[in-house]
């Protein structure tokens, strides 16, 4: 049994906050909690920041990609830091 962070989201609260999030018909509040469940879930597939940073640049480019979609890239573009 792996041990548990204090404060983070053990991995079957992340995959019911997953499947919350795929939910078509959750509402808004539901997918609110599951997302900031989400967000402090630990996840060993992490993407470093230059990775995030590389697939949002694509998804900014991509003339197929939706406005939420370019709108989460935008953010994660924000919150990168050049050079490093």
């Amino acid at each position: 049994m792996m041990a548990r962070e204090p404060g983070r989201t053990g991995p079957a609260a992340a995959s019911d906050a997953s499947e919350t999030m795929r939910n078509p018909k959750a509402t808004k509040e539901e997918k609110a909690a599951a997302a900031s469940a989400l967000s402090q879930a630990a996840d060993r597939r992490t993407k470093s920041g230059e990775e995030a940073a590389a697939e949002a640049a694509e998804t900014m480019r991509n003339p197929k990609a939706t406005k939420a979609e370019k709108a989460a890239a935008a953010s994660t573009l924000s919150q990168s830091r050049p050079g490093k």
